[in-house]
């Protein structure tokens, strides 16, 4: 069976993307026909940068017209342009299929301001290509969390929470999930202790009643009580989780998973996947950074790509 193509998105150049993708070259290729979306110059500069004199002749790059040089753990305005290109250049492989899903490399988020880029980060860019909103979901086989709200300001996020938008948020996440037992987390501490401590959580639980009544099964379940629901205790309760915030549902995820965890955005016409982990600029080029996400990354993509439901996550 011809094995499945899988366009690349390099990331930030200064971050550890290029290097990441040289080192685990040899051991994706078995799985896919990756197709890294940069220029090769750069790319034989990054492997010159980290010891290796000449990258093998099955390395495939699409090449296009981008001059910049790498100057690792530096945020700046051309490796953001050069990130958002690439990204482009990979999604647009997707979209007319001549790519069977995307990988997607870190990118660094103030490069891509600083280069103009009118999106905070691959997500929303991909919802705005696409007129439709991605869901966030991130994790591993043995735990998975989706973002209600994702790169929002904290002091933002209590006015989206309202019954409507959850709900409606609930049923696209299990239409694309498809998960049977989804954990929903309260917003304030102790999931708001009845009222003492926040409303918001009458509006959680009219989501959830909604949602549920909406796909006609008990599905969802909460508002549970943040602090608690990652916990020994619950483990196993739950086939998924919805955080109502970023780090509600990343610092936990992160602390229990973060070599292997990956990012999955659902909800779209193509598929998107990358590692959990950013451009790491610290250790940039120095032969530190751990592969093991974005091999997860490239699995996970060939998997949903080959449409293989029984195969396992990693």
């Amino acid at each position: 069976m011809q094995k499945p193509k899988i366009a690349i998105s390099i990331g930030d150049i200064n971050g550890v993307g290029p290097e990441i993708a040289i080192r685990a070259h040899e051991k994706i290729k078995e799985i896919c026909e990756p197709v890294y979306c940069v220029p090769r110059a750069l790319m034989d500069e990054a492997a010159l940068k980290i010891g290796i004199e000449e990258l093998d002749f099955d390395f495939l790059c699409v090449d296009f017209n981008f001059s910049c040089t790498i100057r690792p753990g530096e945020a700046a305005a051309d490796s953001g342009e050069l990130s958002y290109k690439s990204f482009k250049l990979a999604t647009s492989y997707a979209k007319s299929g001549r790519a069977d899903a995307v990988v997607t490399l870190p990118i660094n988020k103030k490069a891509w301001e600083m280069a103009g880029v009118p999106h905070k980060g691959h997500t929303d860019a991909l919802s705005d290509i696409f007129g439709k909103r991605g869901i966030m979901m991130l994790g591993c086989e043995e735990l998975f969390v989706a973002l209600y709200t994702d790169h929002v300001p904290l002091k933002e996020v209590a006015s989206l929470i309202k019954q409507e938008p959850i709900a409606q948020f609930l049923e696209e996440f299990y239409k694309a999930g498809g998960f049977e037992s989804v954990g929903v987390l309260g917003f304030n501490p102790h999931a708001g202790d009845g009222g003492v401590l926040g409303s918001e959580e009458e509006e959680i639980k009219a989501a959830i009643e909604m949602a549920n009544k909406t796909v006609g099964k008990e599905l969802f379940f909460g508002p549970l009580v943040p602090d608690v629901a990652f916990t020994p205790h619950s483990k196993g309760k739950y086939a998924a989780y919805v955080a109502m915030y970023h780090d509600q549902g990343l610092a936990p995820l992160k602390a229990l998973h973060f070599d292997e965890s990956i990012n999955v955005t659902l909800g779209l016409p193509i598929i998107r996947t990358s590692p959990d982990h950013g451009t790491a600029y610290d250790i940039a080029y120095k032969l530190e950074a751990n592969t093991k996400s974005y091999e997860n990354a490239v699995k996970e993509a060939v998997r949903l790509a080959t449409k293989d439901k029984k195969e396992s996550f990693v």
